[in-house]
């Protein structure tokens, strides 16, 4: 059976008493719900191998939220996937809408680093959504096959095997409002039609999550969605209850 990915997405948040806390009670707690899910802590950078030395031995992966085209070279101030994988990144968040929003990140960039990830055996989750004028002109399917085409172009056709597509309708990020659960199984399923029709295997084993304003309230709602893999959280990831709840609710649907 598939399992649910319920990632945690801390942004620019927390600092090294909050994460001594937060991964304290975390794993105090890991050994009830690590075998339904797969937990991914993706904390800032400069705590990655910080969080990695707490979580290493358990069954809590680590994420990163982002990393740079290239791998070695004069580029101040960038990290690189090899760097990643070095202190232990498993999974590496690309192409969320605050990259692309503040740090003009288009799909060519996103494309180029989907691809140094695969090639180093880690696995990318690629964020991919709608704006809200896309939303309201009904181009949302047209703006999510540019997003995905854009990565099969420069990985060709078995590009999303052992990969996890972020569904985040842009409109809905830090808003505090959701999607609506049903609306979002339709675009989940879209997704992996279209990945079908480019190779069958991608789109069987594909984890295709949501995220966009997650919290325990309306967890269950999208997680009971049968094309809803899993969740990217942001704020709500923030408070170590909350996320726990988060993943129990994950637990019991499963």
């Amino acid at each position: 059976m598939k399992k649910n990915i319920i990632v945690a997405n801390w942004k620019l948040n927390g600092d090294i008493k909050t994460i001594s806390c937060y991964l304290t009670y975390l794993k105090l707690r890991s050994s009830s719900f690590s075998k339904k899910n797969i937990i991914v802590i993706a904390p800032p950078t400069v705590f990655l191998e910080r969080v990695y030395k707490d979580i290493n031995n358990t069954n809590i992966c680590l994420g990163a939220q982002n990393v740079d085209v290239n791998l070695t070279g004069a580029f101040t101030g960038e990290n690189s996937a090899l760097m990643m994988k070095d202190v232990g990144v498993k999974y590496i968040i690309l192409g969320h809408s605050e990259r692309r929003l503040f740090h003009n990140e288009n799909n060519e960039i996103i494309a180029k680093k989907f691809s140094l990830v695969k090639k180093l055996n880690l696995i990318p989750i690629l964020c991919i959504g709608e704006t809200e004028i896309e939303k309201k002109s009904n181009k949302t399917e047209k703006s999510l096959k540019i997003q995905l085409k854009s990565i099969l172009n420069v990985c060709g056709e078995k590009a999303f095997r052992n990969t996890v597509i972020a569904y985040e309708p842009v409109w809905s990020i830090g808003t505090g409002i959701s999607a609506d659960p049903k609306n979002v199984q339709l675009i989940h399923q879209f997704i992996k039609n279209y990945i079908k029709k480019y190779d069958s295997v991608s789109a069987e084993n594909l984890i295709v999550q949501y995220g966009g304003s997650v919290n325990s309230l309306n967890t269950e709602n999208f997680l009971k969605q049968p094309d809803v893999n899993g969740l990217l959280i942001g704020s709500a990831s923030l408070k170590h209850e909350e996320f726990l709840k988060i993943i129990k609710i994950s637990d019991n649907i499963l």
